[in-house]
């Protein structure tokens, strides 16, 4: 499974059980679907971000969205770029070759 397939299926849950925290509050507020829900959002939260940083690629921009609550961890894997996940995390220059600066901008 690749890392970017992961990240959607993390932000998903994290999606998911956001929804249905805020509809529980919403309609009947039973304090044992938030005592049950809360500590899985706040994983699936926390494994976004986690996941976002591991498979970012050099892309600060992809952790950043992950922080976004409900929404971070879907928007980080539709930035994630395919081709640097697949390559495991290499940043590459402007003419799509593998960066030898280690992603240090400049340092070729």
């Amino acid at each position: 499974m690749s890392p970017r397939r992961i990240l959607q299926i993390v932000g998903t849950v994290e999606l998911v059980t956001l929804v249905l925290m805020l509809v529980n509050i919403i309609t009947v507020h039973l304090p044992e679907v938030s005592r049950l829900l809360g500590p899985v959002h706040g994983l699936a939260y926390t494994a976004t971000v986690i996941t976002a940083i591991l498979v970012m690629g050099g892309r600060h921009r992809v952790w950043l969205l992950a922080l976004i609550p409900g929404i971070g961890g879907l928007l980080a894997a539709r930035a994630a770029s395919p081709e640097q996940l697949e390559r495991g995390g290499e940043c590459e220059g402007s003419d799509g070759a593998p960066d030898a600066g280690g992603g240090v901008p400049g340092a070729r």
